[in-house]
């Protein structure tokens, strides 16, 4: 049963996040989605419903991360499932990768997963579930995500320790690596060269096509849900078998 819980899911407010925060309002959670801008907060909040709540904050601020799960405990008490969804990532090959980008992917994506997991963990009790969202790129990368895919890669060896620590908490902890996805930041990613991106990556694929965020949402809502309560610890790709090429 999914009625009456308690969900945040962070970068929400658009793609992949937003997918997985209107699945779950779908259930019938009450959702909570952060991100850094507050005006696309508040456009997703008004698109996902009563159920829906945004609170700005910045998964690489340890401060704005105190800060969001202070409102979370004050106003709703406790999470029953957790999607750490925030991160991105920067094309440059090996020779133009510079220290910005590098600082750039590592903070949010390897220490906003840390610090949004370690900060939610004292408001989640047994039966809670924490879904974080990797990327095939944590064993393929492909050219000039190097940076990118060390990133994901780090969170898929976190959470195999992870696994451990929480070994008697009752708490469940996974990972849904999506493939490439039409989401506006993967054509952002591309910049100039989206269309020859997105063809590269149609063409790539053995199922003949890109995913889409509702797709993704659906694994990870599955991960997050007593149907999976015997899954932990594992990294499922939902690339289209992508990865497997």
């Amino acid at each position: 049963m999914t009625q009456n819980r308690i969900a945040l899911v962070s970068g929400g407010s658009s793609g992949i996040g937003f997918a997985i925060a209107r699945k779950l309002v779908s259930q019938g959670m009450r959702v909570i989605i952060t991100g850094r801008r507050q005006e696309a907060l508040d456009k997703a909040v008004a698109a996902l419903g009563e159920r829906a709540t945004g609170i700005a904050a910045d998964v690489t601020s340890l401060p704005g991360l105190d800060n969001l799960f202070a409102q979370v405990k004050a106003t709703f008490g406790r999470i029953d499932t957790l999607v750490a969804n925030a991160g991105g990532g920067v094309h440059a090959p090996l020779g133009q990768i510079t220290e910005a980008a590098y600082d750039q992917q590592f903070d949010t994506n390897v220490k906003g997963i840390v610090f949004t997991v370690q900060g939610a963990l004292p408001l989640m009790r047994a039966g809670a579930s924490i879904v974080i969202v990797g990327s095939t790129a944590s064993i393929d990368p492909g050219p000039t995500m190097s940076v990118y895919g060390a990133t994901k890669a780090a969170v898929r060896n976190l959470v195999r320790s992870w696994v451990s620590d929480l070994k008697g908490a009752g708490i469940r902890l996974n990972i849904v690596s999506p493939g490439p996805t039409n989401t506006e930041s993967l054509r952002e990613a591309f910049g100039d060269h989206a269309e020859e991106g997105l063809a590269f990556l149609t063409c790539k694929s053995p199922i003949g096509r890109i995913g889409e965020p509702e797709e993704i949402a659906e694994v990870a809502a599955f991960l997050a849900s007593d149907a999976a309560s015997y899954v932990n610890g594992v990294e499922l790709f939902a690339d289209g078998g992508a990865s497997q090429v």
